[in-house]
């Protein structure tokens, strides 16, 4: 029997007074690249960041409902070893103004993981699992932001990945890069799926199918559908998910 990764049973979610995630009902299955998409202010970072609990830095937040990250209720589990176990990508490449070889290892320090040996490998392994370690592997110490965006959005997916996650969430991870690197970040997101589960914000409906096996789309807090992303596009249910695919508003 399939455990999902995330699974989230009538999740509503407060700000204050503002209700900004209601009923929210879905399954994520594991190892497969899932995207939410739907206009801005839809509600689909706010989902994404419940997953790894980084609503939880935001007064006022209230959560309702039942969400399981890897069969273990999420308010029940420990917020470090929850972010050992979800990792996350933001919008902007954020390294850290550290050298290339402390922006992996840093993560990996505060989560308590390794001696010195180890921590190398784990640096060598997780750049070359993003395609960085032929280019860099002798500057590891120089500086991480003096790297191209698409490196230092590489640079913080082995950062995320340096703690060994069964779970990588990307917030928009190519809206602040060009086609071409946008390119090569989903070319890497093909090749880490068969490790980890990804669930990916994109407000660009083109990648979304390019990339994801599922989809969801969000419209004013509520997911309006969810399913395989071909027949989303192709034949969705929902008169809002066709109309929103279809450019008549968003």
């Amino acid at each position: 029997m399939r455990m999902d990764s995330i699974t989230c049973t009538d999740l509503n979610l407060f700000y204050g007074d503002f209700h900004a995630l209601k009923s929210v009902s879905v399954s994520i299955a594991p190892k497969r690249i899932t995207s939410i998409i739907g206009p801005s202010g839809c509600g689909k970072s706010t989902l994404l960041r419940v997953f790894n609990r980084m609503n939880d830095l935001i007064p006022g937040v209230r959560i309702t409902g039942d969400v399981s990250v890897l069969g273990r209720p999420l308010l029940d589990e420990d917020i470090l070893k929850l972010r050992r176990t979800v990792g996350m990508v933001f919008q902007r490449p954020n390294p850290f103004p550290l050298n290339i070889f402390e922006n992996i290892a840093y993560g990996m320090r505060i989560h308590g993981i390794g001696n010195r040996s180890q921590v190398e490998e784990t640096v060598e392994k997780c750049l070359t699992g993003v395609g960085l370690w032929e280019d860099l592997k002798d500057k590891l110490k120089t500086g991480a932001l003096s790297l191209s965006g698409e490196q230092q959005q590489r640079l913080c997916i082995a950062r995320a990945l340096a703690t060994k996650p069964e779970i990588l969430l990307m917030d928009e991870p190519c809206s602040a890069l060009d086609p071409i690197a946008t390119a090569h970040i989903e070319e890497l997101m093909q090749d880490l799926r068969s490790e980890y589960t990804i669930v990916i914000v994109t407000h660009n409906m083109q990648q979304a199918a390019r990339v994801s096996e599922d989809c969801g789309f969000m419209l004013l807090g509520e997911l309006i559908e969810f399913g395989k992303t071909t027949q989303l596009f192709t034949a969705p249910r929902d008169e809002r998910t066709e109309d929103y695919i279809s450019g008549r508003y968003g």
